[in-house]
């Protein structure tokens, strides 16, 4: 009998606001534990929560860029349960009626495009962290940081329209790209910054009736993703196909085991005890305002995909791969309108650039180099100024390493609970690639006479291939190209060298009949 799985997704995404969600605690990560609180996210009594204006306005950005239907009125409730690092003993969520409903998100699996549903978009508070290692008796003790508790979440309930771990990751990797287009979520998975659950069921092809899902927690990697999913839809065939049933529980995803494993038996909506929170008035989004984030909107990943294929003629799979990263996209942009070459410009940013991102573990807004003098040596190259083998080699490099970057403080955040972030300003300074080649020595060789020189020297050095091109292996002049180009130390153009070597050989030919 053939199974067929049944995903859907429930991602947490963090919010770059500057303070927390009901109060004017700071959201910066990495402080010292529990010195970011204040009553109201402590949750002690007399306290009262006010909505932040910022996290609402992020929220109605996603749904409108996920085609949601923004609800005017939307309410916020109390989700009861115990866990150390909730202190209210309640989560403050949306539940009966979400700030957002029935959206969509495109994927594309084996060139195959397919509008996943998206059930809910709702606010909540995040709650604390606990601790269980890195302290002396964290053998025996846990520890609790509460500054985590209460910062903006948004949490996005995907239908089950899933079909596959393949569909699954495809389905957050885009979400986490919109995300990060609309700045409103960095999408730092390790950092818990955007946090995946899954809910996985079985059922027999063909079959309309839901199987009993398990949902798998917490995972928070796209590798990680993928083989929890294809772990637990295995393991949950093979049971069926023994006659077990399937129980509802949570379940958590080993790393080291390769597996998932049983944590709590799931519960149901009604053991949460949901009800309307009391201290908060509903929450009224006008729909001039929700006209006006509109029409703030950026052009969403897909429709620049489009645009980088139309407009630069840039193959599907460049344009793929560049508009994965808004940071990654602004910087082709402005390198190709600077230069003047799109398809050169994303030829070096996919494999240099890229490159040197992957090795020094970077994003793309922190790679060093301006826009600027990048386009400028691809200028050099088209304009035949320096090969393209010493400007990978030499100049580039050399740029790189004279690259600074300066930050220049952000300004204060007086504590108004409704100011977004600013990001930092980065000051790139810029290199010029022009100064880089005299220094080093590098400009090209496009004397022909001196040419003529050099390749007389390398004919005279290599008298055994000579002696096979003139006896017909043709093929022996790439090798005799190539020793010119070394003896030139790459400065020699390769486009005036090629026909003055085999005039050189022509001549050879003619004094040996």
């Amino acid at each position: 009998m053939k199974y067929e799985t049944v995903i859907g997704l429930e991602i947490h995404a963090q919010l770059l606001t500057r303070t927390k969600l009901f109060c004017r605690c700071s959201t910066e990560f990495g402080r010292t534990p529990n010195t970011l609180t204040c009553p109201v996210c402590l949750g002690l009594p007399g306290s009262l929560p006010v909505i932040n204006r910022e996290a609402v306005r992020m929220a109605v950005k996603l749904a409108l860029a996920l085609e949601a239907k923004i609800n005017l009125k939307s309410i916020f409730s109390r989700k009861n349960y115990f866990y150390p690092d909730l202190p209210k003993g309640y989560q403050i969520t949306q539940y009966h009626l979400p700030v957002a409903e029935n959206g969509r998100l495109l994927i594309e699996v084996n060139g195959t495009t397919r509008a996943i549903g998206i059930e809910r978009i709702n606010l909540e508070e995040d709650a604390g962290k606990s601790l269980h290692e890195g302290f002396p008796d964290s053998a025996e003790k846990t520890y609790l940081d509460f500054n985590r508790c209460g910062l903006p979440l948004l949490e996005i309930v995907g239908r089950p329209d899933l079909r596959s771990p393949g569909e699954a990751v495809e389905f957050v990797q885009n979400l986490r790209t919109i995300l990060q287009y609309l700045e409103i979520c960095d999408g730092n998975m390790e950092e818990g910054n955007l946090r995946c659950d899954a809910n996985l069921s079985v059922r027999l092809a063909g079959s309309t009736e839901f199987g009993t899902k398990t949902e798998v927690k917490n995972l928070n990697s796209f590798r990680f993703l993928a083989r929890a999913l294809e772990y637990e839809a295995s393991r949950q065939i093979e049971a069926l196909k023994r006659g077990e049933k399937i129980i509802q529980e949570t379940r958590g995803w080993d790393a080291t085991a390769n597996r998932t494993v049983p944590q709590r038996s799931k519960e149901e909506a009604h053991d949460y005890r949901y009800f309307p929170e009391p201290d908060l008035p509903p929450l009224i989004i006008t729909e001039d305002w929700v006209q006006e984030i509109a029409r703030e909107l950026p052009e969403l990943p897909r429709a620049r995909l489009d645009r980088f294929i139309r407009d630069y003629q840039l193959p599907a799979c460049d344009a793929r791969l560049l508009t994965g990263s808004r940071a990654l996209a602004d910087y082709f942009e402005a390198v190709a309108g600077i230069s003047g070459y799109p398809k050169q410009a994303s030829n070096w940013i996919m494999r240099e650039v890229l490159q040197y991102l992957k090795e020094h573990n970077l994003e793309a807004e922190q790679f060093p180099l301006p826009p600027e003098s990048l386009a400028e040596l691809i200028r050099l190259v088209e304009n035949r100024e320096i090969t393209i083998t010493l400007a990978k080699e030499k100049v580039f490099p050399e740029m790189l390493k004279l690259s600074e970057t300066e930050k220049t403080p952000g300004q204060q955040h007086p504590g108004m609970i409704t100011e977004s972030p600013k990001a930092e300003e980065k000051i790139k300074l810029k290199i010029d690639p022009k100064e880089i080649i005299e220094k080093l020595g590098l400009k090209k060789i496009g004397d022909v006479q001196a040419l003529q020189n050099i390749i007389d020297e390398v004919l005279e050095k290599n008298p055994g291939p000579v002696q096979q091109y003139l006896e017909g292996k043709v093929q022996v002049l790439g090798f005799l190209l190539g020793q010119v180009m070394k003896a030139s130390k790459g400065q020699a153009d390769p486009q005036i060298v090629q026909p003055l070597l085999r005039q050189a050989l022509d001549r050879l030919a003619k004094n040996e009949n």
